[in-house]
């Protein structure tokens, strides 16, 4: 697995197929929209997969659904769904943490699900989105951030090895900076036979 700070990782030409994973509020679509762009190939939110209007998917439904979008040969996942890793991860070219520390993750939450309750973000989730959910039930999206970072990353970190072990490119960005200068080096990469 690269640090952002030992080793560039993830050069164009590697990347191809991309999964992107992180707590919520990392900068995931930002990401995955970018990269989107840039190597001209789909991007997938999970979320969107996941909540239809009727209800989110069966697990085996989402599962085959998921397994469609990466049978392709290029494309962007983005989405904290590890239970999916042998239909996503374990097919990517590069999978992409974005392990930012806690602090950082509550401060962009509660920015972000102010601007949703507003009205000016719209999204799967800012649609389910009230004022109980965000901040104040047992289940809100702070407690369960908080509850999910500590139960979740190491199980992440040992599923990320287990990926890596297979051959797949691992970069584990912990900043906005890292990943703006990750971005960078990637579009400053020569693409193949550029």
């Amino acid at each position: 697995m690269k640090d952002a700070r030992s080793g560039s990782g993830g050069g164009r030409e590697q990347m191809r197929r991309v999964a992107l994973f992180g707590a919520p509020a990392t900068g995931k679509s930002t990401l995955a929209r970018r990269l989107s762009a840039e190597l001209g190939v789909p991007h997938t939110d999970l979320d969107e997969i996941l909540f239809t209007p009727l209800g989110p998917l069966p697990l085996e439904d989402f599962r085959r659904q998921a397994a469609a979008v990466t049978a392709t040969g290029g494309w962007i996942v983005e989405g904290n769904f590890a239970k999916l890793a042998d239909v996503v991860w374990h097919r990517a070219d590069l999978l992409v943490w974005l392990d930012f520390p806690l602090p950082l993750i509550l401060y962009r939450i509660t920015r972000r699900s102010l601007r949703q309750l507003a009205g000016r973000e719209d999204s799967p989730q800012a649609r389910r989105l009230t004022w109980n959910s965000a901040f104040f039930g047992r289940r809100s999206l702070l407690r369960t951030a908080i509850r999910k970072y500590r139960a979740n990353r190491p199980r992440y970190a040992r599923q990320v090895a287990e990926t890596a072990a297979l051959g797949v490119e691992v970069v584990r960005l912990r900043s906005p900076r890292e990943v703006r200068n990750w971005m960078q080096r990637t579009a400053e990469a020569p693409t193949v036979g550029g």
